[in-house]
């Protein structure tokens, strides 16, 4: 008799099965998709991560003008130059020494965030005289890069002296040059309380500013705000690529472009068409040289850019605003009612 095992029928072992071609490649693609679903989401992440930083910064700036305007009774001046020394007061017009830089707003914000040491580097700040600039020719304040000065979301040059804020102009007459001067009309609407005004900002006397800095000294306080402290740009963002003084310049430089932003020029204005040829025509209107359009307000935030009012706060402004709205954020004392915005 045969015993139960030595009857059953066996059958041979199947080996492990791998993966077909077809397979894989589903798989593959599968894997494919998912990252492509996911990388957005991860760049949606980050750039809503660096516009935080960015609004951060700005918060600091806001801060620190406060600060600078308690201890001092005005805002920090645009810009420095080298007058009120050997000749008339910073006041007046005339004697003034385009060669003499006494530094940007930002320079004199230094020690109302926290940056004493490096505002103290070079003594008698505001009376040293010096053609290469009183920090400019420091080769220790030459390599700080604080943080606070660059949005996360410019990469440009981070090896560079730049910023990536200016203090605003406001609706100020800014001709190009160029025979471009596309935003020109804008500054000279008195229906609006905005009448024209002196080019680029050249202006000592606060009454020529129709927003908070300029380049060349004029003094301005919070409280020669009379359109209220929340309806005023303050300080906004920049890119220095597109604007000629910036990228050929310094913070820290008076006329490095830093307090020369108008807000005729609307936000991102011709952004994708811009160009460093360093010399500009009518029929190229973004170009860096063509001051009517590059000294505006730029971001590499989709859709707008980010600002802080002369009240603290941090907004974003749409690159589709109002103009009108726009031009009145940018005055501090047209009298309008602002449109919404």
């Amino acid at each position: 008799m045969r015993s139960p095992v030595q009857g059953r029928s066996l059958s041979p072992r199947r080996g492990s099965r791998g993966f077909t071609l077809i397979e894989l490649l589903v798989v593959i693609a599968i894997i494919a998709i998912l990252i492509g679903l996911l990388l957005p989401a991860v760049q949606k992440v980050r750039e809503a991560a660096a516009r935080m930083s960015c609004q951060n910064n700005l918060k600091q700036f806001g801060l620190a003008q406060h600060s600078f305007n308690d201890v001092n009774g005005h805002l920090p001046r645009g810009g420095m130059m080298g007058r009120g020394v050997a000749g008339p007061p910073i006041e007046s017009w005339g004697g003034e020494n385009w060669g003499d830089d006494r530094g940007t707003w930002i320079v004199y914000s230094l020690p109302y965030m926290e940056q004493d040491a490096l505002f103290r580097i070079v003594p008698n700040i505001e009376t040293t005289v010096n053609g290469a600039g009183i920090m400019r020719s420091n080769a220790a304040a030459m390599a700080a890069r604080p943080k606070f000065l660059r949005c996360p979301s410019d990469d440009y040059n981070l090896n560079e002296s730049h910023s990536n804020y200016a203090g605003s102009l406001g609706p100020q007459c800014v001709t190009g040059g160029c025979g471009a001067d596309i935003n020109q009309a804008l500054c000279n609407q008195p229906a609006l309380g905005i009448p024209a005004s002196p080019d680029h900002g050249n202006d000592v006397n606060s009454s020529g500013i129709r927003g908070l800095y300029n380049r060349v000294g004029c003094k301005i306080s919070l409280i020669g705000i009379k359109d209220g402290l929340s309806n005023t740009i303050m300080i906004g963002e920049v890119l220095p690529r597109f604007h000629d003084h910036m990228f050929n310049g310094s913070w820290m430089h008076f006329n490095g472009g830093y307090s020369h932003v108008s807000t005729i020029v609307p936000i991102n204005q011709g952004l994708s068409q811009f160009t460093r040829n360093g010399s500009c025509t009518s029929t190229i209107p973004f170009d860096a040289r063509n001051w009517n359009t590059s000294w505006g307000f730029k971001s590499q935030h989709s859709g707008g850019a980010n600002f802080v009012f002369a009240d603290g706060s941090v907004k974003f402004l749409s690159q589709t605003i109002n103009m009108t709205a726009y031009l009145l954020l940018g005055g501090r004392n047209d009298g309008q009612a602002i449109p919404n915005f």
